[in-house]
């Protein structure tokens, strides 16, 4: 059954020349191509107000708090001497380099993990407001090379740029983002390092800014399928393209976000009953969604 089930997904995306993409992306076909915390991205982002309302909470957005956004950089922490003195402003430059970009922009969305653009594609199509500007990152440069030859990337309206988010800056100055956004990327990530992943989005994060999330819930069909040699730690899996994926509670998100100043907006565990009639098969999945907000 598992054969046949490959089989048919390999030809459903035949079109798409695997060699090109790492295995991290293989299963980037597969993501949401909208976003459904509560209300869907693109729902949020396409009001042309400088008001954005979010089931009870509420974003302002104003042309001065975007310049003021746009023109800080943070201190940078650094070793003495020169090569202190030089790490401080290849920082400070590259938080630059990426910000101006945006210049002008009333509202920033940013998606953490953007694989090959399958969500931030679907929210520029939808919304053609002028005054919004969305980055992108991902540590595969292959991924990033990917969007910026697709037909819709528009540098005017968008930025992706490489960047490893469990070791790496996001190249962003504090308090810039109205909307920080990860779809199926925290699992990916080391326990170990999550906090840190967590701490650099928040930071990023206006005061009223959100942070939406979407990934795979305990007991996800995906977790029960895995074999024993694939068990890593608690809860925490390789995959055969040697990706990993960890498998989350509400509780556990719920501690992360909060811990880092984080305030709770919404926090569902998704069950749905998928069923194949044709195959006769049900399939339990179990996605975990959350929004939250910087006070």
């Amino acid at each position: 059954r598992e054969r046949e089930r490959e089989k048919r997904e390999n030809r459903r995306y035949s079109h798409v020349n695997w060699a090109t993409i790492p295995g991290a992306y293989r299963r980037s076909q597969w993501r949401s191509r909208a976003v459904s915390v509560g209300c869907s991205t693109s729902s949020v982002l396409s009001k042309p107000s400088a008001s954005l309302s979010t089931s009870g909470c509420s974003t302002s957005f104003s042309a001065a708090a975007a310049a003021t956004a746009a023109a800080a950089v943070p201190t940078v922490a650094a070793p003495d001497g020169e090569a202190g003195a030089a790490a401080v402003e290849v920082a400070a430059s590259e938080e630059e380099d990426i910000i101006h970009h945006s210049a002008g922009a009333q509202r920033r969305f940013l998606e953490i993990g953007c694989g090959v653009g399958n969500t931030i594609f679907p929210v520029l199509h939808a919304n053609k407001d002028p005054n919004l500007f969305v980055y992108c990152c991902d540590f595969s440069p292959t991924a990033i090379n990917i969007i910026k030859t697709h037909a819709q990337y528009e540098p005017k309206r968008c930025h992706a740029y490489v960047c490893d988010a469990a070791t790496q800056s996001y190249h962003l100055p504090p308090n810039s983002m109205d909307i920080v956004i990860f779809i199926f990327v925290l699992s990916a990530i080391h326990p170990d390092k999550m906090p840190d992943v967590i701490r650099k989005a928040a930071e990023c994060l206006k005061p009223g800014g959100l942070l939406l999330l979407r990934d795979y819930g305990r007991y996800d069909l995906a977790q029960l399928r895995f074999k024993p040699g694939r068990y890593l730690s608690e809860n925490f899996y390789v995959r055969g393209d040697g990706t990993r994926v960890y498998f989350f509670t509400p509780d556990e998100l719920d501690a992360l976000l909060t811990s880092n100043g984080l305030e709770k907006v919404q926090n569902i565990e998704d069950r749905r009953l998928i069923v194949n009639r044709g195959r006769k098969l049900k399939m339990h999945r179990v996605w975990i969604q959350c929004k939250y907000r910087k006070p």
